[in-house]
């Protein structure tokens, strides 16, 4: 459905400071959906071809290998998430995005964002600036796979998700850390404990 364009800024708070016909041009092609906990928002084998903005709620996204889930991705409030190589060469995603909790989402079709990006610069620099910035958050995050223990990583993980440690299952954290559920399980003790110490 589409809105009226002071909503968009509202319910995306990056859109801000664009102009009122680039928010009037987003307001033709964004879409509000909820989704109910457990529920798919794109699944194996389907084109990603939304940018999907998280009002509220906490979205994973996860790949099959060797029958277990690996997670890949949390999306919390006021984060994108999207299939990477999906959304931009138009093909079958390898991934799964579903809800951890009953959410809701603001989907923006990527082609028609990118056709806007053509005709409006503040839309173009917006989408420019998050591609640039979701690129760099990627690599930071590679870099932590290959080069920071399990501890360093746990404690990365804190910090960038302070809310999704509280809310996500041990199972889906670790798989997304690169550890087993007991290994987690030792870390956050041991994190914990740490804390503890300092706090006296």
């Amino acid at each position: 459905m589409s809105m009226d364009k002071r909503l968009v800024a509202d319910l995306i708070p990056s859109f801000a400071g664009l102009a009122d016909a680039e928010l009037e041009a987003l307001a033709g092609i964004l879409e509000l959906r909820s989704v109910r906990k457990r529920q798919l928002v794109v699944c194996e084998g389907q084109v990603c071809r939304d940018m999907v903005y998280v009002r509220k709620g906490l979205l994973r996204q996860f790949y099959f290998k060797n029958g277990r889930e690996i997670t890949e991705h949390f999306t919390c409030e006021g984060n994108f998430a999207y299939c990477i190589e999906s959304i931009f060469k138009n093909e079958p995603s390898r991934l799964v995005m579903e809800a951890l909790e009953n959410s809701d989402l603001c989907l923006i079709p990527y082609a028609a964002l990118v056709e806007l990006s053509h005709t409006y610069r503040g839309i173009s620099d917006w989408l420019r600036h998050y591609l640039e910035n979701n690129l760099i958050l990627h690599q930071v995050k590679a870099d932590s796979w290959r080069f920071e223990s399990a501890r360093e990583r746990y404690e990365r993980f804190l910090r960038e998700f302070p809310t999704v440690a509280n809310r996500a299952s041990v199972n889906d954290m670790a798989s997304y850390l690169l550890m087993t559920p007991e290994s987690l399980s030792r870390v956050r003790t041991a994190v914990s404990s740490a804390s503890g110490k300092k706090g006296r």
